[in-house]
């Protein structure tokens, strides 16, 4: 193993920089991941053209790879020791407030970027806090006394594998907060690789019709979307949203919308409009936590018995059901793997995810090899 590691690291708005660190050394309580690959989230392509917000850092929480040097102790509270292979959550919560103890541990302040200033986790945290290694665009990661783990079986791609928290936030979405279940209807609103993890969650919770709707510049999302189970695709583009949802279930409506999206007025409104008469649910998955909508209609809330929902992130056993699924070749999972950029490259990779790199994207991996 060599003595220095090489990184790529966010520097400012749009800035990434090839950097070089020193390996460090490892407690007995923490350990080192030697990366494999790291996926680009939804959340990276908006936080990308802003400036850091603690300080430059190594972005990149999407993370799989191979456990390269662990302490005693970690070994004995992870279960797990060197040549392990396992992805990584985002997540580096503190383990002893109410939320861990209740095992929603994506909850915890501590780990809450949106709510805590300086709060620890994946990705974000920034290089000047020892030792440096907190995101996943590097050769390897430093693994903090508190990661979460979940093992990769061996034979699962390493850019399939880094889909397990997307796929896990579509699990989470559709089927813990949305409470997708045999004989439902769910519409949702975003073919991206989170809303194709919905998709697929959906049909293994057994909804009855699963509908995807998105713009016109999505007829490649709506293919994939079709072949892992959509039933129908709608280009709001061309269609009216609330027609054609009243063709489909025959002026019934769907139970649950899935708003991964924009959660503006143009999808929030007619996700409440098409939602059943009685007790559907909406999740809203999509916006910045400073979004508003001027006039909602509370009063369709109220009249319809409907649930509205905030969600952001996963849970523990969602992700491991997504692994699960990857790891069964059930899915045409490598549809969704549509481009790979080394650490020199990780610029290019996340104007790949936005759109406004090379063509074609759904979920883009930073692979150290490359």
């Amino acid at each position: 193993m060599a003595d220095k590691v090489i990184a790529a690291v966010k520097s400012g708005p749009k800035q990434t920089e090839v950097r070089e660190f020193s390996l460090p050394d490892i407690p007995v309580d923490g350990g080192l991941l030697k990366m494999e690959a790291g996926g680009i989230c939804g959340s990276d392509v908006q936080s990308y053209p802003r400036p850091p917000r603690s300080g430059p850092h190594i972005m990149g929480h999407e993370n799989v790879g191979y456990i390269a040097k662990v302490g005693n102790i970690a070994a004995q509270r992870w279960g797990l020791k060197e040549g392990d292979r396992v992805a990584l959550e985002e997540y580096l919560p503190c383990g002893h407030c109410e939320w861990c103890h209740s095992g929603d541990f994506r909850l915890c302040y501590q780990t809450d970027i949106h709510n805590t200033p300086n709060a620890a986790r994946y990705g974000s945290t920034p290089v000047t806090v020892p030792p440096g290694l907190w995101g996943g665009f590097s050769q390897y990661l430093y693994l903090h006394p508190n990661s979460v783990f979940h093992k990769v079986p061996a034979h699962v791609p390493a850019e399939q594998a880094a889909l397990a928290l997307p796929l896990g936030n579509g699990w989470q979405w559709a089927y813990g907060e949305g409470g997708v279940s045999p004989g439902k209807i769910v519409l949702i609103q975003g073919p991206g690789q989170q809303g194709l993890g919905c998709v697929i969650a959906a049909k293994e919770a057994g909804a009855a019709c699963v509908i995807v709707a998105g713009l016109s510049g999505d007829a490649r999302r709506f293919e994939i979307a079709r072949r892992l189970g959509a039933d129908y695709t709608i280009d709001v583009d061309k269609e009216d949203l609330r027609e054609r949802i009243r063709e489909i279930t025959s002026g019934r409506g769907v139970d649950v919308v899935i708003d991964v999206a924009a959660a503006t007025a143009e999808t929030v409104l007619p996700a409440l409009d098409v939602l059943h008469k009685k007790r559907g649910t909406l999740v809203i998955a999509a916006g910045r936590m400073e979004q508003k909508i001027e006039s909602f209609p509370l009063g369709i809330v109220k009249l319809k018995y409907l649930a509205v929902k905030g969600a952001r992130g996963h849970s523990y056993q969602s992700v491991e059901m997504a692994l699960r699924i990857i790891a069964s070749g059930k899915y045409p999972l490598r549809e969704l793997c549509s481009h790979q950029f080394g650490l020199g490259q990780v610029h290019e990779a996340i104007q790949t995810a936005a759109g406004q790199g090379l063509p074609g994207a759904i979920h883009v991996t930073v692979v150290p090899q490359v």
